[in-house]
């Protein structure tokens, strides 16, 4: 049941992102390449291999090993620009960065899911059908963002009451899916949320911690630093459930639980990081 849910959510959550994409963003983007390549470092490479200690620290089982490596290689969630925008961010990086990572994420995922997938699944009956992966995230992922690209230069005005209609049932429709998958799995859930749970707020938070170190370093400015952060630590969990969960691809329900609980966990950890952020421009 639950996968005819997050299959019409990803593709919704996409679409909208293509109707907040603007050409002019990138190029203005692009002409201070710093903070694109530390966020595009951190999503990309960083926060898998911050996943992959953790679940080789923690000793996950392997169907939630493979599912926390999931939920670390899926790109920025499209609520990422919502909370950028209320941490002061540049909203601008934001919405571009979440467009590349979705891009380029149609191939890196099948390459680090193929290699997880091998190091741990084949002892447990789990395999990766590559083809049926990389056609599932050309149509759901890359497909909506371009038509919602189309609709924003074909037709601005209905493009932007869209887009507002979409933003603000972003966060209601993942709640929904949340509670969907609690209410299915929750013996599975409760019986792990204990060193699950620890497991993925550690990966949120040291993926912050990271990235904001790595932010530093490269000198970005403070309203790029913060939409660093909130890239880096807000993944799409609606593709980690849709891949996880799909009946053409992993067909694991359990796998989809890390996903869950980083989607719990990073609006939770993300919203203190903005009030934080934003009682510091208060006092300052």
């Amino acid at each position: 049941m639950a996968i005819w849910i997050v299959l019409p959510i990803l593709t919704l959550l996409m679409f909208d992102l293509g109707l907040s994409l603007r050409v002019e963003d990138f190029g203005k983007v692009f002409r201070q390449p710093g903070p694109l390549a530390v966020a595009l470092f951190g999503q990309i490479v960083l926060l898998p291999a911050i996943a992959l200690g953790l679940a080789s620290m923690f000793r996950l089982p392997p169907v939630f090993f493979i599912g926390l490596i999931l939920i670390a290689c899926c790109p920025g969630g499209s609520s990422s620009n919502v909370f950028s925008k209320l941490a002061g961010g540049d909203v601008a990086l934001s919405v571009t960065l979440t467009a590349i990572s979705s891009i380029i994420t149609l191939f890196t995922i099948p390459v680090i899911m193929s290699w997880a997938t091998d190091l741990v699944g084949e002892s447990v009956g789990i395999s990766l059908p590559v083809g049926n992966l990389i056609k599932q995230n050309l149509l759901l992922m890359l497909l909506p963002v371009v038509l919602g690209l189309i609709l924003h230069y074909a037709w601005p005005d209905g493009a932007a009451k869209t887009d507002r209609i979409l933003g603000r049932l972003a966060f209601p429709l993942l709640l929904l899916l949340i509670t969907v998958f609690y209410i299915q799995h929750h013996k599975t859930i409760l019986a792990n949320i204990g060193i699950l749970g620890l497991c993925v707020t550690a990966l949120i938070l040291v993926a912050i911690l990271c990235s904001s170190l790595l932010s530093r370093l490269v000198r970005t400015g403070e309203k790029q630093r913060r939409t660093v952060v909130i890239e880096v630590g807000m993944q799409n969990a609606a593709q980690a459930i849709a891949i996880a969960s799909s009946p053409f691809i992993f067909a694991n329900d359990q796998m989809a639980i890390p996903a869950i609980l980083y989607s719990l966990m990073m609006n939770i950890v993300l919203l203190i990081y903005v009030g934080l952020v934003r009682r510091k421009d208060k006092t300052a």
